[in-house]
């Protein structure tokens, strides 16, 4: 397995690590009726998102966040490992995306501005110049 994919698997885990992070206290916060239901706005009265704690709220849409970010990230390595490009600087890349993605949790947690976008924008930066590199 090339480094790249191993970022990528560490990077799919700690989506895992996320959903847990936000699941138990949203479980805790609406209970398993509200959670496990079809959350239908006419049920719930809203999103259920709206409903959640702000710091829980802050979790879900971390999370929320990386999937979005994975599914770039994951096409990046996905290409570059299949192509026989990985080197010494997408390897750093893919991993500059892992600990960004690790740092953002705390950040959007804390609400810390303007640090959590410059965080994300890292891991965006980081996954933009692995397509690059693959063009290139």
């Amino acid at each position: 397995m090339t480094p790249e994919l191993t970022a990528l698997t560490l990077a799919a885990l700690l989506q895992c690590i996320q959903f847990a992070l936000m699941a138990v206290p949203a479980n805790l916060e609406l209970g398993v009726g509200k959670t496990s239901s079809p959350r239908d706005h006419d049920r719930l009265g809203k999103p259920i998102i709206d409903l959640l704690s702000t710091k829980t709220a802050r979790l879900a849409r971390a999370m929320n966040n990386h999937f979005e970010a994975l599914i770039l990230f994951a096409v990046a390595v996905t290409v570059v490992s299949l192509s026989d490009q990985t080197n010494a600087f997408t390897t750093a890349c893919a991993y500059t995306y892992l600990v960004a993605r690790v740092l953002y949790i705390p950040a959007y947690y804390f609400g810390w501005t303007p640090w959590r976008s410059l965080i994300w924008f890292t891991g965006f930066f980081a996954t933009m110049l692995i397509l690059i590199a693959a063009i290139i």
